[in-house]
């Protein structure tokens, strides 16, 4: 019996040994899901924030596209900087729909009925020149000028003023 129990007993450590004992690629194989798993799931984000992105962009030129007027200092048909980006998307907009323009171009009250109808026209042309530079048809712009007679807010303040001097893009 003696015996029988040191069998038993070295029979339990040899199992015990067994069992302990892990294989090389076992462990690679499960370290290469890991990192497949891993490889998919960076692609999966990176997918995501491209699209993300994309979808950021077109909300930012719809944005732009709403905006359909150009405002001007005083006496001035100088375009500035900050309507540069807006009327590059409204250009590329133009061009890939194939649409007509009227650019309506306005003056404040002061001034002359005839050097108001004159600074309208020179803004309008303003902004058709940019349009055209950014690759528009002339063909596809129509230059208005309305001078004072239409203006976008009827106080007789800077305020008003300010409204009042710009160039609306109209599409057709």
């Amino acid at each position: 019996m003696k015996r029988s129990v040191q069998l038993l007993l070295a029979l339990v450590a040899a199992l015990a040994l067994a069992a302990c004992s892990t294989t090389e690629p076992a462990e690679d194989t499960t370290d290469n899901t890991v990192q497949q798993d891993d490889g998919s799931d960076a692609e999966a984000e990176a997918l995501a924030r491209q699209r993300a992105a994309e979808e950021a962009e077109r909300q930012r030129i719809a944005a732009l596209l709403e905006n359909t007027t150009i405002y001007f200092d005083f006496d001035s048909d100088a375009i500035r900087s900050g309507d540069m980006e807006l009327l590059e998307v409204h250009a590329k907009h133009i061009q890939a729909t194939g649409k007509k323009v009227i650019l309506e171009g306005h003056a404040d009250e002061r001034g002359t009925p005839e050097y108001n109808l004159a600074l309208g026209e020179r803004r309008a042309k303003s902004v058709a020149q940019l349009m055209r530079t950014y690759g528009v048809s002339g063909s596809q712009i129509e230059v208005i000028s309305f001078g004072e007679e239409s203006p976008a807010n009827p106080g007789h303040t800077e305020q008003a003023w300010q409204e009042n001097r710009r160039v609306e893009i109209k599409y057709q």
